[in-house]
């Protein structure tokens, strides 16, 4: 992955137009090809919100996005990053609607109600198998 193609890992957006998108755009390597960090960003966007927020990302978060996403019931949620700063939660509602919660705790905290696709879990594992082969 370069710096000029960016890939969501994660891309939740209803037809009102809110969204939450965490964007890819490259590694940081570290001592071992297991230890690299991804440079990304949250992209939040509501009438009442426009906001870039800095993330970074280990391969750990990537496995637990994985793990959380495959375990996703109504009523249960997931999140991504806030170790280190910004992360967001994804709350699966009994309608199937998301909660999704934005975090940085220098700035900011919102929560997005998205209505996404029904098949949403798969096409994320997917974007997290590009994030990976990047």
């Amino acid at each position: 992955m370069t710096d000029a193609d960016p890939t969501d890992l994660i891309h939740l957006e209803d037809p009102g137009g809110d969204r939450c998108v965490v964007r890819v755009a490259g590694r940081e390597p570290g001592l071992r090809d297991d230890h690299d960090m991804l440079r990304a960003a949250i992209l939040v966007h509501a009438d009442f919100v426009d906001a870039r927020l800095e993330l970074h990302l280990s391969p750990r978060d990537l496995d637990a996005w994985q793990a959380g996403l495959n375990g996703l019931r109504p009523g249960t949620g997931t999140s991504l990053g806030g170790e280190r700063g910004a992360g967001l939660a994804v709350h699966l509602q009994e309608d199937r609607s998301l909660a999704v919660t934005v975090h940085d705790p220098d700035r900011l905290s919102v929560v997005l109600w998205i209505q996404p696709p029904e098949n949403w879990t798969d096409e994320h594992l997917e974007r997290l198998e590009r994030v990976r082969r990047s």
